[in-house]
């Protein structure tokens, strides 16, 4: 339980048991209440020495942070359950996983890497633009590329009315009307990879993630998942610097090598002039 109060959604999303969205669901279904009280709004405050259930249990004592990655294949949706019947990522995984959020989403015909947490404010910390961590593809499109378009993209446009920021793209290979690209971004709205490139006459037949912040693809095969490993993802996060007080998630610190560089170059520096002036 939080220090200061907090709303409802970010506790049970702390908790790992769902997001924020689906905490309002919750909800809006009853599942919630507080001190014995059923909620009927998201807007409610917990403090602390409230007792939170969910279908009648206490909440679960908030587990370690965890990461893994996931080789997402082609076919798969990213939620907990689908309408239409479809497979869905979270029915795919390990069981010994337990209950995981995705740190954003790839849709259905997208494969590569996809984050996988069971800190529910660390996913929606990840998936923010300001945590400046890029994500990074391989789009393989049909149509004619050139460096106008890409351009373009790379200054950013607007598509049916909704804004998307700079896609800096490159062009690998071409192969007749086919070619490879690798896609950068740092925002990464709904379908957006796929909706700029149809706005320049480029149809998407193959979308892969390859990284996502500092964490890679790599040779994860289709459908596998691979946990980081603890020091990994606090040195990643910042270690004890990056943690939120009181929730005790990690917030995200990526690592700056040139400024990192640019000290090593100043340091260098500052020991000649000490020789020079002895």
């Amino acid at each position: 339980m939080a220090d200061k109060g907090d709303r409802i959604a970010k506790v049970l999303a702390r908790a790992g048991l769902c997001s924020r969205r689906e905490a309002e669901r919750w909800i809006s279904d009853g599942r919630i209440a507080v001190n014995g009280k059923v909620l009927d709004t998201p807007a409610f405050v917990v403090n602390d020495g409230d007792i939170v259930t969910v279908d009648g249990k206490p909440l679960p004592e908030k587990p370690e942070t965890r990461l893994w990655r996931y080789h997402k294949p082609v076919g798969q949706v990213t939620t907990h359950s689908d309408p239409e019947g479809r497979p869905t990522v979270f029915a795919s995984l390990p069981p010994e996983l337990g209950r995981v959020i995705s740190v954003g989403r790839l849709d259905l015909n997208s494969e590569g890497l996809l984050l996988l947490t069971n800190d529910g404010e660390l996913a929606r910390h990840l998936e923010l633009p300001s945590t400046g961590w890029v994500r990074r593809y391989r789009v393989r499109v049909y149509g004619t590329v050139n460096d106008h378009k890409l351009n373009k993209m790379a200054n950013g446009v607007t598509v049916e009315g909704v804004r998307y920021g700079s896609i800096k793209a490159t062009l690998d290979s071409t192969q007749r009307n086919n070619s490879w690209l690798t896609v950068s971004l740092e925002e990464g709205k709904n379908r957006e990879i796929r909706k700029v490139m149809e706005h320049f006459d480029l149809k998407v037949s193959r979308l892969i993630r390859i990284a996502y912040g500092p964490f890679q693809l790599g040779t994860l095969k289709s459908g596998e998942t691979d946990e980081i490993r603890g020091n990994v993802l606090r040195d990643q996060l910042g270690s004890d610097k990056g943690q939120d007080k009181g929730t005790g998630t990690a917030k995200a610190r990526p690592k700056n090598p040139t400024r990192r560089d640019t000290t090593k170059r100043d340091t260098t520096k500052r020991n000649a002039d000490r020789r020079r002036k002895a």
